[in-house]
């Protein structure tokens, strides 16, 4: 019997990275129970290359307005500072969705650079099957960047927004 758990779990595995592939998905997390004291709990992830694009598109701009040796430096010293997953005050996506910045179309934005909020208060919409995922601020404080535009796709941990 335990075998035949093994290789069910083996297929169900294989399908999961499948459906990753299939899906263009960076991550699955999936937990299956059996029963009270037997679960499987599996973490399917891959990593994308299209995560350097964002690095590409600032070092073409800041290489014109520098002189050659400067623009050696740059792109060097810029890129650890540049990563908006590693500020303390990035409020990561939480799921896998599509962004609103916006109740519906011509409505206010929730949120503006400069803008004061609260904790709690609602920085952006993830709609995830069909369902408006409200984001709310995780703390107080003045929202630095907004790293995602309306109406873009964002996967699991994607930073959407600073706040100091």
């Amino acid at each position: 019997m335990k075998n035949k758990t093994h290789e069910a779990d083996v297929a169900f595995i294989k399908a999961l990275a499948e459906m990753l592939r299939d899906n263009d998905l960076t991550e699955l997390q999936v937990k299956r129970d059996y029963g009270d004291d037997d679960s499987l709990n599996v973490r399917v992830s891959r990593q994308v290359a299209a995560v350097a694009a964002p690095v590409q598109v600032a070092v073409p701009a800041a290489a014109p307005a520098a002189a050659p040796v400067a623009a050696a430096a740059a792109p060097a010293a810029a890129a650890p500072a540049e990563d908006p997953a590693s500020h303390p005050g990035a409020v990561p996506s939480p799921m896998v969705g599509t962004v609103y910045t916006q109740a519906e179309p011509g409505a206010p934005t929730f949120i503006s650079v400069g803008s004061k909020v609260s904790e709690g208060d609602t920085l952006l919409i993830i709609e995830a099957m069909k369902t408006m995922n409200h984001i709310p601020a995780p703390k107080g404080g003045t929202v630095k960047r907004i790293l995602v535009e309306d109406g873009a796709a964002v996967e699991f941990g994607t930073p959407l927004v600073i706040i100091e």
